[in-house]
């Protein structure tokens, strides 16, 4: 095998190729990337067995053939040299790659393709298209609520379906820790398949942000009962799915909280931000109290610290004293937009919502916590 790279075209694949590697799996073969070389392009292939990526790029290869190498050294040695810089990548007899830039020279240890695993980039399931920037959006406004605790692992990633509703089709992504709630949905008019729910694992989400975070196009989905695969461009990820069952998401969003505050983002953000100084992992809540047109915020930590701060609102509902997760009000805010948002109560015990004017189709949900 034997090929020439500019280094600044194969250090982009490498970054995405190399996130999917588990730095600590026992099986060495697991550390490596695969890369193929043939018909002047490269195919750059990672797995963990429960996502694999494969990326395709244009190069001038001067000899085909195919070997592993170790994703977290190939990674950072490229990274090093300059960006500019053309990279001679060769290996004669697959115990060994040479790689060749400038004055610098690097002979690296691999592994023979026989050992790698076969990367299934077919599935037969669902296939849909979607706008790529619509599709980051709906995850990345949803994501942050992915619980990491390991024993509820159906609420390790996001919910993810495609309902009928009239003649368009609602994609609907939910995420959840059991403690706030994140939902948005995007009316699609030129898909023609449901999809009923499945869970993308959080590893896989968060890889897909990092690949639709600069990409503007259309994408393509295939789903199927046990695993999702993702086509951008030349790109393919493939996933597995949770086994497991997502939690009724309906039955948690409140449809009888009747007392509406009215407030500016910022500012409740700023001002969340400042009490929750004084809070701490062991006293992470803010007590909440809503007056006629006012919301006062207050904290005590368990060294009797205390702080509190007041705010102008359009509020004229119940007074209300309610506590929350200083760390969940802020996740929330951060992912909102508008200027002016609305928080929804019902009572000093039941969750709240929030939500805002130009994206009614996301709304969030929090959980009180005990003052």
């Amino acid at each position: 095998m034997k090929f020439v790279v500019i280094k600044s075209t194969i250090f982009k694949t490498l970054s995405h190729i190399q996130g999917i590697v588990d730095k600590k799996n026992a099986l060495p073969i697991l550390s490596n990337i695969l890369i193929e070389a043939d018909n002047n392009s490269l195919v750059l292939s990672s797995t963990d067995m429960d996502i694999s990526i494969t990326e395709k790029i244009s190069c001038n290869v001067l000899e085909s053939g195919s070997i592993t190498i170790n994703a977290q050294i190939i990674y950072d040695v490229i990274r090093k040299l300059p960006d500019s810089n053309e990279i001679e990548i060769i290996s004669n007899d697959g115990k060994l790659l040479t790689l060749r830039s400038s004055g610098s020279r690097f002979s690296l240890a691999c592994l023979p393709k026989e050992d790698f695993p076969i990367i299934e980039t077919t599935n037969g399931g669902t296939n849909i298209k979607v706008n790529s920037r619509s599709f980051y959006k709906l995850i990345d406004k949803t994501k942050f609520a992915i619980s990491n605790e390991e024993t509820r692992y159906f609420l390790n990633g996001l919910y993810f379906s495609i309902v009928k509703n009239e003649n368009k089709f609602n994609i609907t992504i939910v995420g959840t820790d059991g403690h706030r709630l994140a939902k948005s949905t995007l009316v699609e008019g030129d898909i023609t398949n449901e999809i009923p729910g499945v869970i993308i694992p959080k590893k896989t989400i968060n890889e897909l942000s990092k690949l639709l975070a600069d990409f503007s196009d259309d994408i393509e989905i295939d789903i199927s009962t046990n695993k999702i695969i993702f086509f951008i461009d030349n790109i393919i990820l493939t996933s597995k799915l949770i086994d497991g069952n997502f939690p009724d998401y309906k039955r948690v969003i409140p449809n009888d909280n009747n007392n509406n505050l009215v407030i500016d983002r910022q500012s409740l953000l700023s001002a969340v931000d400042r009490v929750s100084t004084i809070a701490n992992e062991k006293s992470p809540v803010i007590k909440f109290k809503l007056l006629k047109n006012l919301l006062n915020m207050n904290t005590i930590n368990n060294e009797n610290s205390t702080a509190t701060e007041d705010l102008i609102t359009k509020y004229q509902g119940d007074e209300i004293e309610i506590g929350f997760n200083s760390k969940y009000i802020m996740d929330i805010l951060n992912n909102l937009e508008d200027n002016e948002i609305v928080l929804t109560f019902k009572d000093n015990s039941s969750p709240i919502t929030a939500t805002e004017k130009s994206n009614p189709d996301l709304i969030y949900v929090l959980m009180p916590m005990r003052v």
